[in-house]
């Protein structure tokens, strides 16, 4: 190449070399002002499981639909009757003592639910003997009091007070401490404190606990568990007696207006105090005030 020839080309070269460093700095400016684009990012976790139907509130209380079919046959919780809504229910008692003596014991139940978390209950008692006879044993009624509407008070105390009275023994009135609530889905819990006063002759007097905890196995159809008592028994110038009771309970819902109890209990128990008790329960709710309505809230809006 010639000396002419080397600055001709030097000129060119140049001035290429010169755009060429301008347009890869332009791109790289474009690049660095674009925006950036990230991987989609998916987040996993456990969905909340949806309530079952015999938990989810229902009436003017926000009371779960378990608490209207009565769970535990010894042991009450809450309201079992919306406003104006009755229901009914059959019991069947037998008592068997250490002396080898036996008892059965029938009671019909009437319930009805009035404003302002009350309930009264109406009931009419009549008892077969060791000789297989059937007395008219006693007529009672009682009324329940919630201080709250459901989940306001922990433990959803109510307040009960019963009068009895009886045809060969001495009129009683009972108070009691009603509490319960869900320990977790599915699981239901209640617990009894109950003091009972005759009002005249030995003035005996019985305190009582009693206690029931449930599983629920098939929804609004089955549920399981066990419930205990405990009472002591004293009256004037006589000795006290004690029994503790304890054994499984079922209940059976074969519609949702209906339901079965069964509670077979057994344990230690003084002379004149039953050894073995067993109950069975079988109720029917009419819901003729229509207020036992749903009230549920979507899994999804709780905590909004």
């Amino acid at each position: 190449m010639t000396i002419s020839e080397a600055v001709l080309c030097s000129r060119f070269v140049r001035p290429m070399t010169i755009l060429t460093a301008c347009v890869s700095l332009w791109a790289r400016g474009q690049e660095s002002n674009a925006p950036i684009r990230l991987a989609p990012v998916v987040v996993e976790g456990n969905t909340p499981p949806e309530l079952l139907r015999e938990d989810r509130p229902v009436g003017p209380y926000n009371q779960p639909d378990w608490t209207t079919a009565r769970r535990f046959p010894g042991t009450r919780v809450y309201l079992q009757q919306t406003p104006w809504d009755t229901g009914f229910e059959q019991w069947v008692r037998f008592r068997h003592f250490r002396d080898g003596t036996a008892e059965t014991r029938f009671q019909e139940e009437f319930e009805v639910g009035l404003p302002y978390r009350f309930q009264v209950d109406l009931y009419e008692t009549w008892a077969i003997d060791q000789d297989r006879r059937a007395n008219q044993d006693e007529y009672s009624g009682e009324v329940r009091w919630a201080l709250a509407d459901w989940g306001k008070i922990p433990l959803n105390p109510t307040l009960y007070l019963e009068y009895a009275q009886h045809n060969r023994a001495p009129n009683t009135l009972e108070g009691k401490l009603l509490l319960g609530t869900d320990l977790s889905p599915r699981w239901h819990w209640g617990l009894n404190f109950a003091c009972e006063q005759e009002l005249s002759r030995t003035e005996n007097t019985e305190l009582a606990v009693s206690q029931g905890l449930s599983y629920t196995f098939l929804d609004e159809k089955l549920g399981a568990g066990f419930e205990m008592e405990y009472s002591h028994e004293k009256a004037k110038g006589s000795s006290s007696m004690n029994a503790f009771l304890i054994g499984p309970s079922l209940q059976w819902r074969p519609t949702p207006w209906s339901h079965v109890d069964l509670a077979p209990l057994a344990g230690y128990a003084d002379n004149g105090v039953p050894q073995v008790e067993v109950y069975l329960v079988v109720g029917f709710d009419f819901g003729t005030g229509g207020s036992k309505k749903e009230r549920y809230t979507p899994t999804s809006l709780r905590g909004q």
